[in-house]
């Protein structure tokens, strides 16, 4: 056993930190460097030597013929362990994020199609390969023109602009897998590519899936096992400049300024809020009689006192909004509310039922707020 378990070691170690050159083929933990267009681009060796090699285009007829001609794996593949998140509140929004945009970039409007994205970003978080974060997965290499993970991180397709409700559909499913939910069908896949290319790497994978156009692979061996993703995740979830337009992303800012927010702001009771009641820098004024939604007078106006009287009104359950006014006179006295309140607003929080957050201020009571972050009238 002790021989067995130093030269799983040493190949370990192999994998790591050898020779990463284009014509290097390991026999059991298969790690070449190369780059294919479309879906999931590389085999990195590890997270900090992305190195690529251009292709030879093929036409789609001739890719889709190469792709049947090879053999789906013998051993049908286990479901992945489920996903155990471990992270703050940032993390969780943030690792949203960049899960729902991979898979609206990559799988479209499809739910299967999403869930299989879905689940192969998290089972590279966890495998000793690749970027311990779920950001940190999507963007790597994005940073170099020909090291991109994932096309659509440096191919300008970032311009695109989906609907709130793609983002909430494609939300939803991050936040299941985020919550143990597992796509099965995949197994441990840490690759996939498109059936209409066929990149050189395909061949030293085992292929053990379709969902809808993609073709999925893990690497032969105990590398593509699933007890190769043993590791574990705790969150530190990079901020990414790409998706600062986001108002979720955007609140990173804040997020960090709430979190050193003095002691006393967070000792509100997370529940039964009521008419009267004194939270951080509010008082509420009126709430919707079945709940998820307040109207305050707010006796101060900074950002992250503002932010963490949502959360705490919220309790971070469910659909739920917070308005709030810091002219006392300008409060109205209960729902709904006039356009005329509307238009004097000063603060508002919505959390969606993803868990989403989506903050806004008015920019003449609040400073030093992102321009994505102030209320315009329209949204009043």
């Amino acid at each position: 056993m002790a021989v067995i378990a130093a030269a799983l070691l040493v190949a370990f170690f192999w994998v790591r930190h050898g020779d990463h050159g284009r014509n290097w083929r390991p026999t059991v933990q298969a790690s070449p460097d190369v780059l294919a267009a479309g879906g999931l681009e590389q085999l990195p060796g590890r997270p900090d030597d992305v190195a690529a090699q251009a292709l030879e285009p093929i036409d789609t007829d001739t890719a889709r013929k190469l792709n049947a001609a090879t053999p789906f794996a013998e051993v049908k593949p286990l479901p992945a362990r489920p996903f155990r998140f471990e992270g703050s509140a940032l993390d969780r929004s943030r690792s949203l994020d960049c899960l729902a945009l991979a898979a609206m970039a990559e799988a479209g409007g499809s739910d299967p199609g999403q869930r299989a994205v879905i689940q192969v970003v998290l089972n590279r978080v966890r495998h000793p390969a690749f970027a311990k974060t779920v950001c940190g997965v999507v963007f790597q290499g994005s940073e170099r023109s020909t090291g991109c993970q994932f096309s659509f991180t440096c191919d300008g397709s970032l311009a695109r602009r989906y609907s709130d409700a793609a983002w909430a559909a494609a939300r939803r499913r991050a936040g299941e897998a985020l919550d143990g939910k597992v796509f099965a069908q995949v197994g441990a896949a840490t690759h996939y590519h498109t059936d209409w290319v066929h990149p050189v790497w395909s061949g030293e994978l085992d292929k053990i899936a379709q969902v809808e156009t993609h073709l999925f692979f893990r690497w032969p061996g105990y590398w593509g096992s699933r007890d190769a993703g043993r590791i574990a995740y705790h969150g530190a979830e990079p901020g990414i400049a790409q998706l600062s337009w986001l108002p979720s992303h955007a609140a990173a800012a804040i997020e960090t300024a709430v979190s050193d927010a003095p002691a006393a702001l967070v000792s509100v009771p997370v529940e039964g809020h009521k008419v009267g009641d004194k939270v951080g820098i509010g008082t509420v004024a009126a709430r919707r009689q079945e709940g998820g939604a307040y109207l305050v007078h707010l006796t101060g106006a900074t950002e992250p006192a503002a932010l963490l009287l949502g959360r705490r009104l919220c309790g971070g359950r469910g659909y739920c909004r917070v308005m709030g006014w810091t002219d006392r006179r300008a409060v109205p006295p209960s729902f709904p509310i006039s356009p005329a309140a509307r238009a004097t607003l000063s603060f508002s929080y919505v959390l969606d039922a993803t868990n989403s957050e989506y903050i806004y201020y008015d920019c003449k009571v609040f400073q030093n707020i992102p321009r994505d972050n102030c209320l315009p009238p329209a949204q009043k």
